[in-house]
């Protein structure tokens, strides 16, 4: 297996998933941290089945950050920056099936290309929450976490 730089585009997203978490709560964002939440945990599964995979073919498995973590504590500028990251992992685990495909590993090739639908998919999803953004405003985060603070439990309007 050719070895891409799978490690760093798996961690990643990974990796600015868990500060804006502990933003977006404490900012009563509790939909969008949700959002983020949701797909650290599926990020977290692409780094240990790519450090499966690595080892299964006898290779070093080493996570390491790819970069030092940026604080960012505006939504906008968060999922401004998941969009990227997103599309760069997209980017790499294409490449890295090509090459899994031009070396003959089948099984490799179709792990990265699960990695990428996934990748799409959370690219999709920031993608919209920043389309709604432009479209209604910052209000729109607002109105979803009071929306999903009556449904637990919350504060109720007359």
């Amino acid at each position: 297996m050719t070895e891409p730089d799978h490690g760093e585009a798996g961690s990643g997203p990974g990796r600015l998933v868990f500060l804006p978490l502990f933003h977006l709560d404490n900012q009563g964002l509790g939909p969008l941290s949700n959002l983020f939440k949701r797909t650290a945990i599926v990020e977290m599964g692409h780094i240990e089945k790519l450090a499966e995979r690595i080892l299964f073919l006898k290779g070093e498995a080493e996570v390491t950050a790819a970069g030092p973590v940026e604080k960012i504590t505006e939504p906008k500028a968060m999922l401004q920056k998941a969009l990227g990251m997103e599309q760069g992992s997209q980017d790499d685990y294409n490449k890295a099936a090509i090459a899994c495909g031009a070396n003959a590993d089948a099984v490799t090739k179709q792990l990265f290309e699960a990695l990428t639908a996934d990748e799409e998919s959370h690219f999709d999803q920031y993608e919209k929450q920043l389309d709604n953004i432009e479209r209604f405003g910052l209000n729109y985060l607002a109105l979803q976490s009071f929306g999903s603070a009556q449904d637990a439990g919350g504060p109720a309007s007359s």
